[in-house]
């Protein structure tokens, strides 16, 4: 499938949408159906409550506004990258060391989850181990050995400290002076991965209509979730919207801000190449503020991202804003050409943490991975699914924690979010 068509089925012209495995169209709703459960979103999480709540026997209907992973669970890099946007010692400081313990103890599950599933229903997402942090200054790599300490603490023996002579065997560029390797992380197709989840959640009976965005939701004690041609009557409601939530609920989408990051593919490298540049095959991201991430594909391109657009804007030529970062750290990629550029929008919190919780007694939500959303979204879908379940404990930790609305409101959170950035990315290129 060329980039038009990959645009023309539904999703963003990606290297994913064009090596989708699975092309299925799934029928709008129409009518009014009933379910136990109803799930607003067909992203990782929705997709990842919805089939944890299936697995346990409930009946559940998904609506999606667009088509299944649509969004930044069909457009990311692909990394699966442990623990949170924010690093634990960071949360202890923040929210005390009881809820560092409980949020450290769950830091590893969502990679767990996808690798489990991936197993169980035979999910074809070219999953690879390993992921790498690499840092520019000695500062850094000071940080990555007390994120490391602290992780040992929590149960993490995966982690390995690479100074610059072992970094020929990672990646073949000299930017770096070392970093810090997770052989508990790695990579995959991330469509290819929610399709497949999907995949396994009709086959446990759960039904998922397309092109149904959700237009109302009322949530109250038997809550009904409305599109343009249907309804869906239910016990409970999931609002995983993410970034794509628009102002279907403003109560919580004011808590979140779409931001948009950008990726291009390259064409396909020569094997030796290709092994050349990352030669363990790990996916790597910098440990910088605003930070750069790449990995090889299964076809061996080079998948390079970053940058940020806050309130989801976009550059105008998405090529010209990455590729230059690309070739300041391949510059042996000088010649190879680009065959895909794209962006998605993920939902960044003010404080940089998942926001969970209950609109009503009967209405969950989670939103808010801030970047970090591969493997949170699939810890956070189970943990939807206890809570449902009647087993909420871990659901109210993550509830229990502060969350804020942007300051500046709808018109001024943009410019003054811009404004903090500036300053930190100063700070990574003083390296301070």
């Amino acid at each position: 499938m060329d980039q038009v068509a990959a645009s023309a089925a539904g999703h963003a012209p990606s290297y994913y949408a064009a090596t989708a495995n699975d092309d299925t169209l799934r029928p709008p709703l129409h009518g009014e159906v009933e379910a136990d459960i109803c799930v607003i979103g067909a992203g990782f999480t929705g997709i990842s409550a919805a089939l944890e709540l299936a697995e346990r026997g409930f009946s559940v209907v998904v609506l999606e506004a667009v088509r299944v992973g649509f969004g930044a669970s069909g457009r990311n890099g692909g990394q699966i990258v442990n623990g949170y946007s924010r690093d634990l010692q960071v949360i202890e400081r923040r929210y005390g060391s009881a809820r560092a313990w409980q949020l450290g103890a769950m830091s590893l599950e969502g990679g767990n989850i996808i690798r489990e599933r991936v197993a169980k229903y035979a999910i074809a997402c070219d999953l690879r181990p390993g992921n790498f942090l690499a840092a520019f200054t000695g500062k850094q790599l000071r940080e990555m050995e007390e994120t490391r300490r602290v992780w040992e603490t929590h149960g993490h023996a995966g982690l390995e400290m690479v100074d610059r002579a072992g970094l020929a065997a990672i990646v073949a560029s000299d930017r770096y002076v070392g970093g810090m390797l997770d052989r508990l992380g790695g990579h995959i197709h991330p469509l290819n991965l929610v399709l497949g989840e999907a995949r396994a959640l009709e086959a446990l009976g759960g039904r998922i209509y397309e092109q149904s965005p959700a237009i109302a939701v009322d949530t109250g004690p038997s809550p009904t979730v409305r599109t343009q041609a249907g309804a869906v009557r239910a016990r409970y409601v999931l609002v995983c919207g993410n970034a794509y939530l628009g102002r279907l609920l403003p109560e919580i989408s004011g808590k979140i801000m779409p931001v948009s990051s950008q990726i291009i593919a390259t064409a396909p490298l020569a094997p030796a190449l290709a092994e050349a540049v990352l030669p363990a095959n790990y996916c790597v991201e910098d440990a910088n503020y605003v930070l750069d991430y790449f990995r090889r594909t299964a076809d061996n391109r080079l998948l390079y991202g970053g940058g940020v657009g806050y309130g989801g804007s976009n550059p105008r030529d998405i090529e010209a804003a990455i590729r230059p970062n690309l070739l300041k750290t391949f510059p042996q990629l000088q010649d190879i050409e680009v065959e895909f550029a794209w962006t998605g929008n993920f939902a960044l919190t003010l404080t940089r943490i998942p926001h969970v919780g209950r609109l009503s007694p009967t209405v969950y939500f989670s939103h808010g991975d801030s970047g970090h959303g591969v493997t949170t979204t699939h810890l956070l879908g189970r943990i939807l699914g206890e809570a449902v379940a009647g087993h909420s404990e871990r659901f109210d930790v993550w509830a229990s924690l502060p969350y804020y609305p942007f300051p500046g409101g709808h018109a001024f959170s943009v410019p003054l979010t811009i404004i903090g950035s500036w300053w930190y990315r100063m700070r990574d290129r003083l390296g301070v």
